[in-house]
């Protein structure tokens, strides 16, 4: 995972960002949950920012909670509470693998 320092201004440089920070296929579905989440406040944020690209962002917003309520739905079904251990208020920390 690659960590960026940079002030983020366009809809690109916010997909960079979703995509350096992607976990892995096989992450624990709280991992995901939080990954969706913090995605939905950086394109909402971008919207804000990049404006040529407002409406686009706010879509990717919205996908974003959509795929975090698909799976916080699943998580509720199967009873499963989300291990939230790994965020902090930065967002999700990097998972290593056993």
């Amino acid at each position: 995972m690659t960590v960026r320092k940079v002030e983020l201004k366009t809809l690109r440089d916010a997909h960079e960002v979703v995509m350096d920070r992607r976990p892995p296929k096989d992450a624990n579905p709280s991992v995901w949950l939080a990954f969706r989440l913090g995605n939905a406040r950086l394109y909402k944020a971008i919207a804000d920012v990049d404006r040529g690209h407002h409406h686009e962002a706010l879509y990717w917003a919205g996908y974003e909670e959509r795929q975090a309520g698909e799976i916080s739905a699943k998580l509720q079904a199967e009873g499963k509470p989300a291990d939230w251990s790994h965020v902090d208020e930065q967002g999700p920390k990097p998972q290593t693998r056993s």
